[in-house]
This record gives C-alpha cells, structure tokens and sequence, in this order.
C-alpha cells in the first residue's frame, strides 16, 4: 500500500490477477520469465489476502537474492561521481517535484526572492574540473525545463523563427532571463573536462531538446552525443503507465515517448539506465506494468546498463502539500520493489540501492533483496534533499568498504558502463578512486583540506 488509497483514483488497472503467490513464486525459482501477473503475486505477496505476509515476503527476497548471486555474485559496485544540475528553472509542473522552480521567476524583470539556480557553461566547468581534480570520473546532470534552454544555434534559429515561440514551443530568449543557460551541447561540452563521463539528458530533456523541429530522437542523441554526452539517463520514467502520469505529471511526456527516446539513445550507440519513483499515487499493478515496459525495452535494445528503484520522498512535494498522498512507501514495499526487479528485469543485470533515498542501514538491506550497486559518491544531491531527503551528498570510499563489508560482500570500484571494475582491498586504506583521468586513490575530499588546518 502506497501513501495513497488503491481506489482514490478510479484507475483501470488494479492489483488483481488469476495467478497464485505458490505458482509465481515457483516460476521465480526456477528461473522463469515472469508474467505481469506472477510479478503483481509476488509485488503483494498475493492477491488472495490484504496486506503484506511477512512470511511471503522473506520467500519473495531470498529467491531475489538467490537470484542476484547467481547473476553478478558478491560484488557490490559503486562509482566515484558528482552531480551538476545546470538549472532549476522549470515549465512541467510535475506534482511529485520539488526540485523545480517556475521559469518566470528567473526572468530579468522578476522581483520574486526564490532558491533557485542557473548555471552558465562557464560555472559547469568550474565544478566538474574541481571534482576530476578530486578523482571523480563521472558527472551527472539533469535538469529542468528551462525556457531559453535550447539544443544548439540551429535549433536556436529554429525556434526563434516562430511567431509566438513563448506559446507555441515554450521558448524565450536568453536575454529574458537573469542568467543564460546557454545550450545543452555547450553546456555538456563544457562538463566533459579531461575525459569524464557524462551522463546526462533524460528522454524528457532530449523531448525539450527537439522541441519546434521535426527531429528524431537519435538524431538528437547523435548531437549531443558529439558535444561530449557519453550516456544518457533513464528517469522522467517515474511509472510508465499513461493513468498514473496523468495524475503526477500531466504536463510530462508520456510513456510512448519516454520509450521513444531511450530508443533513439541506444540508436546512438549510448548505454542508458532504467528508472522507477514508486510509492506514490500508483499500485502494485501499475509498478510491475512499468517493469514490464523496461524488459521489452531492454529486449529490443539491450543497452539497459542497470535498474534504478527510486522511492519516493513526498515530504516537500505538491502530491503531498494537496493531500494526493500521506507518505511515501513502506519498508516492506521497499524491499518488494527491488526483489521483483531482480525477478522480472531477467535481462538486466544490475540493480542499484539509493542510500541517498533509503540511509545507510536500509541501502545495505536492501543488497540482500537482490540490489548489487551502491550508487556513488554524489558530490553533490540536490532533487532529493529538495523534496525533504534526510540523507547526505558525499560517501566516501572508505565508507564504502566498510559499509560493503559489514555484511560480508566485496567492495568494487567500477566505471558508468560497468565494463571496467576494480575489487577493493578493506585491509588496504584509505581507500580512493584510481578509475578516472586523475584518480591516484587518495580520499577525495582531502585536496579540499586546507593545510593549516589539517591537524586541527
């Protein structure tokens, strides 16, 4: 049960089935493809009672974990990142964000006091060349709907060319506002400083990114994969079922077109992620529907690089300021969500466990519900502590392997793709990074010490 009645809402699609939790659960041992069925008996621990079986459940997450060990072993994987957002500034309106600011507020005439921020190319590559110099190698960005926010100058053109681009493709010159964001392949030009990956530009932002042109998604891709984009990030997924985004996020695009663009990615030759923010309005159904989505996805493409359940903090958001929900999801649900991504994504080998969403104590759980990765260092968070988030912005690598190894699994330094890894030695600290441009492995924030201090 999520913050949010089943039957608030009057969906279509509820979590009812004529599968059995024992036939499902049978399947999941053995290895079998999972239908949306099986994966909605092991999602509520059966249809055929309410609430969650405790005894249920623990079956449901030692098969996940069965499964996990026999998919990628012990390892647990993290990778040495920053996150750069480049704006706040916002015109969707997604009901479950509170990250975003509305775009007028940032116009030049504006008198609004707000929190938000803009960046300039110049201010990106000022705190990504700070990080590489610190041993991260790769940099995250996604960012709002910035109004200004274009492609490139052809795009530019494109859109200036239109008798009212402010309604009819949401677009405003630079000069409108206090700050210009410039373009988004300058903007990852500017980010990708001594070979770091970047990892940027969700089907949403590549959607924005075409907007006014009659642009394919690949060619988008291609674009901005010359501009120095190494991968693209698969969230604005939230859940991929038309009658939930119709209640979070109407303005946002819809899942035919997220599909869309993560094909186009992958038609670019880009490794890409696979997102769901659960524990909202939706229902078990609706969550095993969105996996199924992402299986025939990766199916089709295979270039799903790994499987990320977000949880969702509803504490500062508009879903919970309008009374839509009272909470977010339950540790049990918590659980669920990974173990049956573990059982469903058959074809997808990793699954990652947000300490930034879930704290130390519940992340690590969650690596015996079928999770192998650990996110990163993220340098910097600021969607979740935006939203209410309680967690912090910086794990070190010695927190890392300490953390790893408190619950007896090996401890694995790896890049973006996974392809190169690097196991940990927890009798070998400190520990750093050595994967990126300029990692050596010393800690990361200790160039950030100032020597005078240093022994204080």
């Amino acid at each position: 049960m999520t913050g949010a009645a089943r039957d608030d809402f009057g969906f279509d699609h509820v979590p009812e089935t004529d599968q059995s939790f024992e036939n499902a659960l049978a399947k999941a041992r053995a290895g079998e493809r999972l239908t949306v069925a099986d994966g909605v008996e092991l999602m509520t621990t059966g249809t055929d009672r309410e609430g969650i079986d405790p005894v249920r459940k623990e079956l449901v997450l030692e098969a996940a974990d069965r499964r996990r060990a026999e998919v990628v072993g012990d390892d647990v994987t993290f990778v040495a990142n920053l996150n750069n957002n480049v704006t706040t500034a916002c015109t969707t309106g997604c009901l479950f964000c509170n990250f975003k600011n509305t775009a007028h507020l940032f116009e030049a005439d504006s008198d609004v006091d707000h929190g938000g921020f803009t960046k300039t190319p110049e201010e990106s590559r000022d705190i990504v060349a700070d990080a590489v110099e610190m041993g991260i190698y790769e940099v995250t960005s996604v960012s709002g709907l910035h109004p200004a926010l274009v492609l490139d100058e052809e795009h530019r053109e494109i859109l200036e060319s239109y008798d009212n681009p402010a309604a009819e493709v949401n677009y405003k010159p630079p000069e409108a506002y206090d700050t210009d964001p410039s373009t988004y392949a300058a903007q990852l030009d500017a980010m990708s400083v001594d070979g770091v990956h970047v990892h940027s530009m969700t089907p949403e932002e590549a959607h924005h990114a075409k907007r006014g042109t009659d642009w394919s998604y690949e060619a988008v891709y291609r674009r901005l994969a010359d501009a120095g984009l190494d991968s693209a990030p698969g969230t604005a997924a939230e859940i991929l079922v038309p009658e939930v985004r119709d209640v979070i996020c109407p303005g946002k695009i819809g899942t035919d077109e997220w599909v869309a663009g993560m094909e186009g990615a992958m038609e670019a030759g880009l490794d890409v992620t696979a997102t769901i923010m659960y524990g909202h309005v939706e229902n078990e159904m609706h969550r095993v529907m969105h996996l199924d989505v992402v299986r025939d996805l990766q199916d089709r493409y295979g270039g799903i690089t790994e499987f990320v359940p977000l949880s969702f903090v509803y504490q500062n958001t508009p879903l919970y300021d309008r009374g839509l929900v009272t909470g977010g999801a339950s540790d049990d649900e918590d659980e669920l969500m990974v173990a049956v991504s573990r059982l469903y994504l058959d074809n997808v080998d990793h699954i990652q466990s947000s300490w930034v969403k879930f704290g130390n104590a519940k992340a690590l759980k969650l690596l015996n519900c079928g999770a192998d990765d650990l996110m990163g260092t993220i340098l910097s968070e600021e969607i979740t502590k935006r939203a209410g988030g309680e967690f912090g912005e910086f794990r070190s690598f010695d927190e890392y392997v300490d953390m790893i190894t408190a619950i007896g699994r090996r401890p694995v330094e790896r890049s973006t793709d996974y392809r190169t890894r690097r196991p940990l030695d927890p009798d070998e600290g400190p520990h750093g990074p050595r994967l990126g441009p300029r990692a050596d492995g010393t800690p990361m924030l200790e160039r950030r010490r100032d020597p005078a201090t240093a022994d204080d």
